[in-house]
């Protein structure tokens, strides 16, 4: 495909997200019907489409419109490219630039910044004097970050094996498994580390959450909101730590088994009626669902998504899930809350309410990971009696 025809094929893509389709299912969708684009052009066109949603208020302005059309057209202004180079109206190129295209001022810091203006204050009150750069840097694509699986190899052997195989990394600092990829991501899925289980893709500052727990030989440790296991195998790694892992959609965990024979380490998965029965648990990790601003540049059609009702609906399931879960621990163990966001009314509101309504509890950790460190957004702190 040359460079215009990409161009065209994201704005037909963009308009059928803005239409309400799925993100995964209008690219899918695309892809299957265009069975002459070939590997670079599929990433070439999931690229356009990734940008232009993480950027969709300012690319909206830039392009003059809140179309397909006017996202790719900011797009390009946005990265200095050659429009008319590009908005040729020949065969598979876009139709060319009129009057109706002109770029518009933006109207407030939050539209320059890509955050919904409802949102905006809370944003700004959250990350103080880091919303601005912690904005800009939700505009940008996520770095790929891998976790050395410490049941099988370390940083130093995962690094030399992905080398092997044409893909460079490189030790992240978020904690001692995590590393950021600097070269040859799109082969890790194919490479023979990754299907040997001597790394797994995930976030620097999500490993950093299971890294902040105190895991020892002997420990029982649930993972209580677990979704795909990422943070069950990565518990799982240390040596003699026995790991439970439940959520209340059992079928997001129907990968688990075969991620942790991968992986060689052991994971039971609880149903919902069998978590009780085996309590009381030394750690219980709730990685609640939440608004995932921590991680809008991998998903960024959250980001649109999420209102002011969503985000109150979200606040009461995430102290309902706290209360849920302290029962499950033992007298001398650690409830440990975390999730992917950078909001105060997900993070240290919920557990500052929790603490205020259950006074036989005191917090013992708490720490923030931004965008601006280097890895997605992250929240957690440890509760004990």
């Amino acid at each position: 495909m040359i460079p215009a025809a990409r161009v065209q094929a994201s704005i037909e893509i963009l308009d059928d997200i803005l239409a309400g389709a799925p993100v995964e299912k209008a690219l899918t969708g695309w892809a299957r019907r265009s069975r002459f684009a070939g590997s670079k052009d599929r990433a070439a066109v999931r690229d356009h489409v990734f940008e232009a949603l993480r950027c969709k208020r300012s690319f909206s302005a830039l392009g003059g419109s809140s179309t397909g059309r006017g996202l790719m057209i900011g797009s390009i202004r946005a990265n200095r490219g050659e429009l008319e180079a590009l908005f040729t109206g020949e065969r598979f190129a876009p139709e060319p630039i009129t009057s109706a295209d002109a770029l518009r001022a933006f109207k407030s810091d939050a539209e320059k910044y890509d955050i919904p203006e409802w949102l905006w204050p809370r944003f700004q009150n959250s990350l103080g004097d880091q919303a601005v750069a912690a904005a800009q840097v939700l505009q940008s694509r996520a770095p790929v970050h891998l976790r050395a699986n410490l049941a099988k190899t370390d940083r130093t052997g995962a690094i030399a094996a992905l080398h092997a195989e044409g893909i460079s990394a490189e030790v992240h600092p978020a904690c001692d498994t995590a590393l950021e990829v600097t070269e040859g991501a799109r082969k890790i899925a194919q490479s023979r580390a990754y299907a040997d289980g001597l790394v797994e893709l995930q976030d620097a500052a999500s490993q950093a959450v299971v890294a902040a727990l105190e895991l020892k030989p002997g420990l029982r440790v649930l993972d209580f909101c677990a979704g795909g296991g990422g943070k069950a195998l990565a518990l799982a790694a240390h040596s003699g730590v026995e790991v439970f892992a439940h959520d209340v959609n059992s079928g997001r965990m129907r990968d688990l088994p075969a991620r942790a024979k991968r992986a060689g380490v052991q994971v039971t998965c609880l149903q919902p009626e069998e978590v009780a029965q085996q309590a009381p648990f030394d750690i219980v990790l709730t990685d609640a669902p939440c608004s995932g601003s921590g991680s809008w540049r991998r998903a960024p059609a959250g980001k649109w998504a999420l209102s002011e009702e969503g985000l109150r609906a979200l606040n009461v399931l995430q102290f309902d899930i706290l209360k849920s879960a302290a029962p499950l621990v033992g007298p001398k163990g650690t409830l440990a809350y975390a999730t992917c966001s950078m909001l105060d009314d997900e993070n240290g509101n919920i557990v500052d309410a929790y603490l205020k309504a259950n006074s036989d509890w005191i917090e013992s950790f708490r720490k923030s990971w931004l965008v601006t460190h280097g890895a997605d957004g992250f929240f957690s702190a440890h509760l004990t009696r």
